[in-house]
């Protein structure tokens, strides 16, 4: 997808619904970088700690800010970092995922729904891959996303941080976006391109071997 345009160049199967895991944080992010500011500090509750699944296993009564949040997140696919930004941000997880799910009406995402901020397989937890393209293209226009999904490394306190998107180092003018698996998903990718001032949009869901068939799209 052309990111400005919103021109798909190609497509297979895009309006098929799927699980999305981890590629969820990018509504999460979006949502939370919409709503908050991402200079405060947040104290890590008890319910955030020990979540199933990739985590940056962060500790109760920590204080980190937003934006390292964002971090551990979106690098990291910390679903325990996504559940203190849902907390932090609405007051509840529920809460925060009906703003996730209004956000999604908003954009137009008619084949999305989600159950959770972290992209835990849900029964009624989908998305396609043309409605996270329009999502991401959303996305990077809002200030502070795209700086943080574009980084290879950060820290969270004394974290370091990785990302887990290979394509930086694979792939010049690669600005993120989001990894994602789970068994019942399998492999899914969301990532970006800065070319010649153009951005563009590729979504892989259940795709092996995503690394490389990004660079083939591209």
């Amino acid at each position: 997808m052309d990111a400005q345009s919103g021109r798909v160049l190609y497509e297979k199967n895009a309006d098929r619904r799927s699980l999305i895991a981890s590629t969820t944080k990018i509504m999460t992010a979006l949502v939370v970088c919409e709503q908050c500011n991402v200079l405060d500090r947040v104290k890590i509750p008890k319910e955030a700690v020990g979540i199933e699944g990739s985590s940056v296993y962060l500790t109760e009564g920590e204080v980190l800010t937003v934006q390292e949040l964002l971090y551990g997140m979106m690098l990291h696919s910390g679903n325990d970092a996504a559940v203190v930004l849902a907390i932090a941000c609405c007051g509840t997880v529920a809460d925060f995922v009906d703003s996730m799910n209004r956000k999604a009406l908003a954009l137009s995402l008619q084949n999305t729904h989600f159950d959770n901020p972290n992209g835990l397989d849900g029964d009624t937890h989908y998305s396609t891959a043309y409605d996270l393209a329009v999502l991401t293209a959303y996305a990077l226009k809002i200030p502070g996303f795209k700086a943080i999904v574009s980084s290879k490394t950060a820290t969270a306190g004394t974290r370091p941080l990785k990302n887990h998107n290979r394509l930086l180092w694979m792939m010049d003018g690669i600005i993120g976006v989001k990894t994602g698996f789970t068994k019942a998903a399998g492999r899914i990718l969301v990532s970006a391109l800065d070319y010649h001032g153009r951005t563009m949009i590729a979504v892989t869901i259940h795709d092996g071997n995503d690394w490389m068939d990004h660079m083939y799209l591209y």
